[in-house]
């Protein structure tokens, strides 16, 4: 029996332990996944905007972006249960939407639910409901935020 709680706590140490260096989201899998090197740490189940095939490309598509950004700061007043800013718009995105004399929109999080709507997070992390945002439940989203440091990149692919 020592041996088997030895065992498990050598393999839970390498979730409680590790150095998440990317978070790679998928979006056609619905999946975030916290990277340490090549090695998944932990995989979630995530919900995007109601169109969330297709990079960004301007405020208000309900798309997420797609391309590698850097979570830059941490926000705890948001309207949703806790928040992670993604770096987005890059000075690419802002050419292209210029170019095409629209904004390019910004303000993407990967956040929890709505604020005092948490208990709804059964069945609205069954349909794609942000507006270009990356959604988990607030248990997972406070796993995220405990494990992903400010700086970490993310990366964003179909």
């Amino acid at each position: 029996m020592k041996y088997f709680v030895l065992l498990f706590g050598l393999c839970l140490s390498g979730l409680v332990f590790a150095e998440v260096d990317l978070v790679k989201v998928v979006k056609s899998k619905g999946a975030l996944y916290l990277m340490e090197g090549e090695t998944v740490v932990k995989e979630y189940a995530v919900v995007f905007g109601a169109n969330p095939k297709g990079h960004k490309q301007q405020e208000g598509d309900e798309r997420t972006p797609e391309g590698v950004y850097s979570l830059d700061y941490k926000k705890e007043d948001s309207a949703f249960y806790r928040a992670m800013h993604i770096s987005y718009p890059n000075a690419e995105d802002v050419r292209k939407a210029k170019a095409r004399g629209v904004s390019a929109g910004g303000f993407i999080m990967v956040h929890g639910q709505r604020n005092g709507l948490g208990w709804l997070a059964f069945v609205m992390q069954n349909f794609n409901w942000t507006n270009g945002c990356i959604a988990l439940t607030n248990s997972d989203m406070d796993e995220f935020m405990d494990k992903v440091k400010v700086g970490t990149p993310i990366e964003i692919v179909w």
